[in-house]
């Protein structure tokens, strides 16, 4: 957005930031939060560990705290004798209170806003809120910490940069093929950039089918789990290879998927070329099909959409 307001904090020694009036003190852990401001502050992804002082100094000036559920963010707060009051704001209530909140911000209201686990907006709710603050001149401050898309595509062994967070992909397999078709269309258009996604752990096989489907068996890939917790994993390998050990053990717990970046592939053959024009004529009309699956392989346009009309018709 062109018309954000940004607020830079130039550090002046290592313990306080020069802003008087949104100073954190590391040694004392305190904090002065300006009136009338929204503070986004990251919270731990697994190890409550990983707060910062920062953090947890918003956390304790805030006059409330927005979160997703009231219960998980207890957990965190308790941890820290922190007592700020807490209230919810989750994706089916956020629209509907947004106009409360902004007169609550423009009325002085220091408020914090967290998500469940890392850094709020990345999949989380709060963006509405945000929009809404910032279209108002309203003034919004971010704490910075843990992300699990971050921390996974440096665990996972694939180019760093460029990288594509694309949030958690459509939970049914039409539709998430055509996510990954537009992706793979990108690629065949000069994209070359490590991809990533948040994943349920009961959806995550069937996200790996149709990550193959896409973009190849042979691409190489990587899942992590359970990030920063007890039982971290980080399996690196083909989308094959991820496929054949979660089919053999079950995955759990919070998930990132990445696919790297494409390389020397062979030429689609025949058989993939139908698989995918099929999947592609169960949401679109021939003529859409053809044009999606044209740009995600290397063959011409008319010969792809010669191929989708003959497969229209033994469809229909």
């Amino acid at each position: 957005m062109s018309d954000l307001t940004s607020y830079t904090h130039t550090p002046v020694d290592d313990s306080i930031h020069e802003d008087p009036q949104h100073a954190y003190d590391t040694s004392g852990n305190t904090a002065t939060l300006p009136p009338g401001s929204l503070t986004l502050v990251a919270t731990p992804i697994g190890n409550l560990g990983d707060i910062s002082i920062r953090a947890l100094a918003a956390l304790k000036a805030a006059d409330v705290i927005l979160c997703e559920d009231t219960r998980v963010t207890a957990k965190l707060l308790k941890a820290y004798n922190v007592s700020t009051p807490t209230q919810i704001l989750h994706d089916h209530n956020e629209e509907d209170r947004i106009l409360g909140l902004l007169e609550r911000l423009r009325s002085g209201a220091r408020m914090v806003l967290v998500s469940d686990a890392g850094t709020p907006l990345v999949s989380d709710p709060g963006f509405r809120l945000v929009r809404a603050a910032l279209a108002q001149d309203l003034r919004v401050d971010a704490v910075p910490g843990a992300n699990a898309a971050t921390l996974a595509l440096t665990l996972s062994g694939l180019p760093p940069h460029p990288s594509l967070f694309s949030g958690f992909a459509a939970p049914r397999s039409s539709a998430r093929k055509g996510q990954f078709a537009v992706l793979r269309a990108a690629e065949q258009a000069g994209l070359s950039a490590t991809l990533i996604w948040y994943e349920a752990p009961h959806r995550l096989l069937d996200m790996i089918e149709d990550l193959i489907a896409v973009f190849g068996p042979d691409r190489q890939g990587a899942v992590a789990r359970e990030l920063t917790k007890k039982f971290e994993e980080i399996r690196r390998g083909t989308l094959a290879e991820l496929q054949s050990h979660f089919l053999a053990t079950a995955p759990r717990g919070e998930i990132t998927i990445l696919v790297g970046p494409p390389g020397d592939e062979p030429a689609l053959g025949e058989e993939d070329l139908d698989t995918r024009l099929r999947t592609a004529l169960e949401t679109h009309s021939v003529k859409d099909a053809a044009a999606l699956v044209a740009g995600a392989v290397n063959l011409p346009k008319r010969v792809v959409y010669a191929r989708a009309l003959e497969l229209g018709k033994q469809k229909d």
